[in-house]
């Protein structure tokens, strides 16, 4: 497989994150169907904290088990330190965004800076911010499985690779629909930009991992990026929860988060299935 055929095909297994997308401009949804598109979000989103950790501690405990205690606790560090930066950058973003709501801003420029922050308020609702820090941390996720496919190319197991591709991009595909769950729930209509703004958020570091996985290759790296996806993804799910709460249906909301979960794994048992 030549260098330009990896690109492409990493390019490819990205890009199908859009299939899931258009769901978001569907609009006049009962209120129980937009409530089982959310909880749907959700259970796949839980499915990826637990692909995320489990792709990013499995490098860790390889060292560990062979006793070559620097490499582990260097990889151990990564991967805390990652999930760490992960998750808590964005609960510190939400905190500041908070305290600039309740302070008014002095200094020059703050008349400018508010009517910015205005302006950016009008077109974009909470639900569309939730989404981009969804597709936020489903990039990291695939920037991790890039770099995946990208290594193998590079190490000539081409077999190998060609299954990765296939299987991230029906798994992308799944994530997609993932990064609509809290759209549907929105009486804001996303535009056409809007969504190819998150397919590329989401989906485009897929392509990038595979361009430097195929130059350099790096558990490492791989251990880093899986911790900081891990980290953001269990933010969105504690943010996606508190959505849920307030649809009071839980019996309804249940079942979906677990039909969630059901999709997740299904397209992880595809990937095992085909030796992945």
């Amino acid at each position: 497989m030549s260098t330009w055929e990896t690109f492409l095909l990493g390019g490819i297994a990205g890009s199908t994150i859009f299939l899931g997308l258009p769901m978001a401009r569907i609009r006049g949804l009962r209120l129980g169907i937009r409530a089982a598109m959310t909880a749907i979000a959700t259970g796949i989103l839980i499915f990826l904290l637990w692909d995320v950790l489990t792709n990013g501690v499995e490098p860790v405990e390889v060292p560990l088990d062979a006793h070559h205690w620097g490499t582990f606790a260097y990889r151990a560090a990564l991967l805390a330190g990652g999930f760490t930066v992960g998750l808590m950058s964005l609960v510190y973003y939400d905190w500041w965004l908070k305290c600039r709501r309740k302070s008014p801003l002095i200094g020059p420029g703050a008349a400018a800076l508010e009517e910015f922050e205005h302006r950016v308020a009008e077109h974009i609702s909470p639900a569309q911010r939730l989404a981009l820090l969804i597709a936020t941390g489903i990039g990291l996720h695939n920037f991790g499985e890039g770099l995946a496919i990208g290594q193998s190319a590079a190490s000539d197991q081409i077999a190998l690779a060609v299954v990765l591709i296939i299987g991230f991009g029906l798994h992308n595909a799944t994530e997609g629909f993932g990064v609509t769950g809290p759209l549907a729930a929105d009486d804001h209509h996303p535009s056409w930009g809007f969504l190819g703004l998150l397919g590329l958020i989401g989906g485009g570091p897929t392509f990038l991992g595979t361009v430097l996985g195929y130059a350099w290759v790096s558990e490492a790296l791989q251990v880093l990026f899986f911790a900081l996806a891990a980290g953001s993804i269990l933010y969105v799910v504690m943010e996606l929860v508190s959505v849920c709460r307030r649809f009071s249906m839980p019996t309804l909301v249940t079942w979906m988060i677990l039909l969630g979960i059901v999709l997740g794994f299904g397209t992880d048992f595809v990937l095992s299935a085909v030796g992945a």
